[in-house]
């Protein structure tokens, strides 16, 4: 059971992470072995973001302090926070490739780490995010591979036209 002081000292560093939070992110830790959070937390430093155990009940305090409209006590199992600078789109990514990664037992469900995400909050724009949308977004490929493959779409009719036109006119000169 953690005193008094060491729960002051959680809020404030929880504070401190909120406030340079953009974004928040919660996952369920159970079952995920100490080597793996390490991993998950090395991960997240080099993209600003941070992991955080806080019981829910303080998290709800800092959010409710920020008028944040979302009750985390609703969320099943052992919660961490996930506080990143960046935008859901860059935290999402990485959050979503580790828990993927992660060993899946024999006979067990491909899904079964990827459902250890369970939700995230927007706090720029005061929304929760479900955890369905977490998950889709982090799956997605990075923006300049979206670009590539929107650009290879554009150019596909065109270059089958030239194409067509080249065979066209090879058949015409014989």
């Amino acid at each position: 059971m953690k005193s008094k002081t060491q729960k002051g000292e959680e809020l404030k560093k929880g504070k401190e992470f909120l406030e340079r939070s953009s974004f928040l992110a919660f996952v369920d830790f159970s079952k995920v072995s100490a080597e793996d959070l390490r991993k998950l937390r090395r991960e997240l430093k080099s993209i600003g973001a941070n992991l955080l155990v806080i019981k829910k009940r303080l998290l709800n305090i800092l959010l409710k302090e920020k008028g944040a409209d979302i009750d985390v006590k609703k969320l099943q199992s052992s919660i961490g926070t996930i506080f990143s600078s960046g935008d859901i789109e860059k935290t999402s990514g990485p959050v979503y490739k580790f828990f993927a990664g992660l060993d899946v037992p024999e006979g067990g469900d491909k899904r079964m780490w990827i459902n250890h995400i369970v939700g995230g909050y927007n706090v720029e724009k005061n929304h929760p995010v479900s955890a369905e949308d977490v998950i889709f977004i982090g799956s997605l490929p990075p923006r300049e591979v979206l670009l590539a493959q929107l650009l290879g779409m554009i150019a596909a009719p065109v270059r089958s036209l030239l194409y067509l036109m080249d065979q066209r006119s090879k058949t015409m000169s014989k």
